[in-house]
C-alpha cells in the first residue's frame, strides 16, 4: 500500500520520504526487504536504500540478514512523548488490579485516526493469546475501544471511518453502516462497549471510556479474552468502575494544572 500525505500525494521532502519508510512498518511487522518498503511508500528503489541508510546511521531502523527493522531508538523516543506516557503510568495500577480479578488481556488504547491504538497490555500466563500488542492497532469500528470513540465522537469522525468502508476481518464483522450506527446507538446509551469476535475469531471484549475533565473520551479500557469464557455483560461494571476511576484521576490532575495555569 503506497503512503500518501494528507493531500493524497506521495511525500515529495527528503524528511517527509524518510518518515513514510518508518511508517511502512505495520502493526504486524517485525521486518520489511526492500522491494516491501519502496511498493509500500512509492518510492524508487534507489532513493529508499539511500535513505535507509540514512536511518541506520542515525539509529532508527536496523539492517538485518533479509531486510530493515525499526530500532530501539524509536522505542525511547516514543517514552518521551508526554501525554501518552503520563496517561499510560496512571492507568497500570487500575489495569493490573482488572488483571488480577479476571486474568484476562487488559488493554488501554487512545484513538488514531481511524484505529485504535494500543498503549497498554496486561496480560499474563492464564490469558489468551491474542494479536494485540503494545503499538498496535485495529479499525476502531471492529473493536470494543475503538467503538467508544466512534459512539463518543463527533459525528464526521464516523464518517470518515464509514468512507473508508467496512472490511470484514471475521464472519461477525459488522460491515453495514445502519448497523453499525445501531450498535454504537447502543454503547453510547449503555455506556460500555463489547466486541463479539469482530476483530479475531474466538476472541472477546468489553471496553468502557476514560473522560478528561470536559467529559470527552480521551482513552478506554478493555477486558478481552475468549469468547466462550467472557461474560461481557458480567464483567462491564469492572471495566467501568476502572475506568471511572481512572477518568477523576484525571480530571483531579487536569483542575490541579489548571490552578497553577498549565495550559490543557
Amino acid at each position: 500500500m503506497e503512503i500518501q500525505d494528507p493531500d493524497g500525494e506521495p511525500p515529495r521532502s527528503v524528511l517527509a520520504r524518510g518518515l513514510s519508510l518508518l511508517d511502512a512498518f505495520g502493526s504486524a511487522d517485525t521486518e520489511l526487504n526492500l522491494t516491501e518498503l519502496a511498493a509500500r511508500t512509492g518510492l524508487p528503489k534507489p532513493t529508499a536504500h539511500r535513505l535507509l541508510s540514512e536511518l541506520v546511521r542515525w539509529g532508527g531502523v536496523e539492517r538485518t540478514p533479509t531486510g530493515y527493522r525499526l530500532s530501539m531508538r524509536l522505542f525511547v523516543l516514543g517514552q518521551r512523548a508526554p501525554r501518552p506516557r503520563g496517561l499510560r503510568e496512571a492507568a497500570l495500577p487500575y489495569l493490573e488490579d482488572l488483571y488480577e480479578a479476571t486474568h484476562e488481556n487488559i488493554h488501554l488504547a487512545v484513538l488514531d485516526g481511524t484505529d485504535t491504538l494500543f498503549l497498554e497490555k496486561v496480560s499474563g500466563r492464564r490469558s489468551m493469546p491474542i494479536v494485540s500488542r503494545v503499538g498496535g492497532r485495529l479499525p476502531a469500528y471492529c473493536t470494543a475501544t475503538g467503538k467508544l470513540f466512534l459512539a463518543l465522537g463527533p459525528p464526521d469522525r464516523l464518517q470518515r471511518v464509514l468512507d473508508a468502508g467496512l472490511v470484514r476481518y471475521t464472519p461477525h464483522t459488522i460491515i453495514m453502516p445502519g448497523l453499525l450506527q445501531r450498535e454504537l446507538a447502543r454503547t453510547a446509551e449503555r455506556g460500555y462497549a463489547v466486541n463479539r469476535e469482530e476483530s479475531e475469531a474466538g476472541v472477546s471484549a468489553v471496553a468502557a471510556p476514560v473522560l478528561d475533565h470536559r467529559r470527552r473520551a480521551i482513552a478506554a479500557i478493555s477486558i478481552t479474552g475468549n469468547v466462550c469464557r467472557l461474560d461481557l455483560d458480567r464483567l462491564a461494571p469492572a471495566v467501568r468502575t476502572a475506568a471511572l476511576a481512572l477518568s477523576r484521576e484525571i480530571a483531579r490532575e487536569s483542575a490541579a494544572e489548571m490552578k497553577m495555569g498549565i495550559p490543557r
